[in-house]
C-alpha cells in the first residue's frame, strides 16, 4: 500500500518531430540521422539544436534552433515535475522545413565562366570566388 503512490508519480516526455515539404527528405540532428521527413525522436536535454535535411533535387537546409525549456523544467520545479506530479507531461516540438529546389545553371554559363576564369590566371589576374 505504501509503494502504490510511488507508481502514479509522473514523468516528463520529450519529442521533437521534423516535417519537411515537400516529405521524405533525410532528417538529422545534431549530426545523428534521425529517419526521413516527417522524422520524430525523443531528447532529454534542451538548449541549441542545429537541424539538417537533405533530400534529392533540393538544397540542404540546416536550421539551429534554440529549445528553450517550459517552465516546469527549471531547476527545483524540475523535481517536482520529473519524480512527484501525478500524471504525465509531455513536451512536444515541431521544426517545420521548406525545402528548395536546387537549381542548375546552364552549361553554356558554366562554360563561360571556366574560360574566363583559365584566361584570367593566365594573364596573372586574381579574382574574388563569386
Amino acid at each position: 500500500l505504501a509503494i502504490m503512490p510511488l507508481a502514479w508519480t509522473g514523468c516528463v516526455r520529450r519529442r521533437m518531430t521534423v516535417r519537411t515539404s515537400p516529405p521524405g527528405a533525410t532528417v538529422s540532428v545534431d549530426n545523428q540521422v534521425i529517419g526521413t521527413s516527417p522524422a520524430a525522436t525523443s531528447f532529454v536535454y534542451y538548449g541549441t539544436r542545429e537541424f539538417r535535411s537533405e533530400k534529392d533535387g533540393f538544397r540542404t537546409e540546416t536550421i539551429r534552433e534554440k529549445m528553450k525549456p517550459p517552465g516546469y523544467q527549471y531547476p527545483v520545479i524540475d523535481f517536482f515535475a520529473e519524480t512527484l506530479w501525478p500524471g504525465e507531461l509531455r513536451d512536444e516540438r515541431i521544426i517545420d522545413v521548406e525545402l528548395v529546389p536546387k537549381s542548375l545553371e546552364p552549361a553554356t554559363d558554366v562554360v563561360q565562366r571556366a574560360d574566363s576564369l583559365r584566361t584570367q590566371s593566365r594573364s596573372g589576374i586574381v579574382t574574388a570566388p563569386q
